[in-house]
């Protein structure tokens, strides 16, 4: 890695000319989730309104359907047939596989180029003795959750200031009087943008709501729907996230940043329930009439609520239906820092610049996703084609997105020349890794050797 970064510098732009960018990336929040996308029953005013002054994305892909390999793809620039991540693998006592030390994230492009580097909210992708830490990989600030397994609690008892462990007093299991961790997640968020006023700055704000457990400090204006427990905690959840961001967007105003300040928003995978769930029923829109949900590669699983704002830049209130992925980020960012990759690095991701402020997507010859948490699944999309493979013995899927963005009818039988070219793709967009193979599904229990 260290080979890499000192090539890097920046071209032609200032400081002053270069945006902040603050990318604001919500666990398992699911593109139905949102009003402006279909959502009845949940408020969500302040992404609403982001959506009004900014740009609104109906087919943006997460990198995969699960929390670490999908923001690695973010943070990388790599698809899931080249990322170093590709399923959540989880570490004992605490942690997930790391970030190998040869990987370069988009904080270390940036910071490279002069910008102030933080992470505020949950990381997963490696603890701080290994190589994937945060803050070895372009941050210069960090709080909040390191492993995304502790990340399920939002009363935990401690939460991380750079690598430092700081206890919660009043956090020891009970919800009486114990302090809500997104209240000291959103104070650090906002305390970093205040002190970096002047930037150029870059804030990944990987906030953890709405992701189970749902939990609350309040239901607010829920608390008396004729709802589950978990019901009116979820919609609590998704406004509270909808709250801070709206803090967000207020504060980056009261600086006088707005000109100069690049917001987006997603969520990291799609809706973490299923149509038939107590959530599902009641809250109709998560996956927007589109096939699957979390852990599958439909697009129900894979497209995202996601807005970008940036006013005098990115067009206000238009509504994009041009795809993009999150390995498109790296690239974007370093073109708009005026920042050239190092030799060596090669992101699968173009850049959206052009996208963004209100131009035409790249052209690219496909998409493509890998997921492996059980059976090995892949997925790619070229035009609006898209190819689903549930395991690699398992049939090729077909389907027309332009027709049957529901993936309903599988044309494969009717189209054994798209079913080659999908194979062609599945073969192409992957790189062989002995952490990955491509497998039937995950593997048996050993039989315990008589004694």
């Amino acid at each position: 890695m260290k080979s890499l970064l000192p090539l890097l510098f920046v071209t032609g732009a200032l400081a002053a000319d270069r945006p902040n960018i603050i990318y604001i990336l919500s666990d398992d929040l699911a593109q139905g989730d949102v009003g402006v996308y279909g959502q009845k029953l949940i408020r969500t005013p302040n992404l609403d309104r982001m959506a009004a002054e900014g740009t609104r994305f109906t087919q943006a892909y997460c990198g995969t359907t699960v929390c670490a390999p999908s923001r690695t793809s973010l943070m990388t620039g790599l698809h899931a047939g080249h990322s170093p991540i590709r399923a959540n693998r989880e570490v004992q006592p605490e942690g997930q596989k790391p970030l190998p030390a040869e990987t370069v994230t988009v904080a270390q492009v940036l910071k490279s180029a002069g910008y102030a580097t933080g992470c505020v909210g949950k990381w997963g992708m490696g603890m701080f003795d290994t190589s994937g830490s945060p803050l070895k990989k372009g941050f210069d600030r960090f709080f909040g959750y390191n492993c995304q397994r502790h990340a399920h609690s939002y009363f935990p008892t401690y939460l991380y200031d750079q690598d430092r462990r700081i206890p919660l007093e009043g956090n020891d299991g009970s919800k009486v009087g114990a302090t809500y961790a997104q209240n000291l997640i959103q104070r650090e968020a906002e305390r970093f943008i205040r002190e970096h006023k002047d930037g150029p700055f870059f804030l990944f704000y990987a906030i953890t709501l709405p992701h189970g457990r749902h939990e609350i400090d309040g239901f607010g204006e829920y608390a008396d729907r004729p709802w589950t427990e978990q019901q009116k905690a979820y919609a609590a959840q998704v406004t509270r996230l909808d709250a801070d961001v709206g803090r967000v967007l207020a504060l980056v105003r009261e600086l006088g940043l707005d000109d100069r300040t690049l917001v987006m928003t997603s969520g990291d995978n799609g809706s973490s329930f299923a149509p038939n769930s107590e959530f599902g029923k009641l809250f109709q829109q998560a996956s927007n009439g589109m096939r699957g949900y979390k852990r599958e590669l439909y697009e129900g699983g894979l497209r995202q609520a996601a807005l970008a704002r940036w006013p005098g830049k990115v067009p206000a209130g238009r509504v994009s239906h041009e795809p993009w992925a999150f390995w498109d980020f790296l690239p974007t960012a370093a073109e708009l820092a005026g920042a050239k990759l190092p030799e060596g690095l090669r992101p699968d991701g173009l850049s959206l610049v052009s996208l963004l402020q209100g131009g035409a997507a790249p052209a690219r010859e496909s998409f493509y996703w890998e997921l492996h948490e059980g059976a090995s699944l892949q997925a790619a999309r070229w035009g609006d084609w898209k190819a689903v493979r549930n395991g690699p013995a398992k049939a090729i899927e077909i389907y027309d997105l332009a027709k049957d963005p529901g993936e309903r009818t599988d044309l494969a039988k009717e189209k054994p020349e798209l079913v080659a070219k999908a194979e062609s793709i599945f073969q192409t967009s992957r790189t062989d890794h002995p952490d990955w193979p491509l497998r039937m599904g995950l593997p048996g229990k050993k039989k315990a050797a008589k004694k």
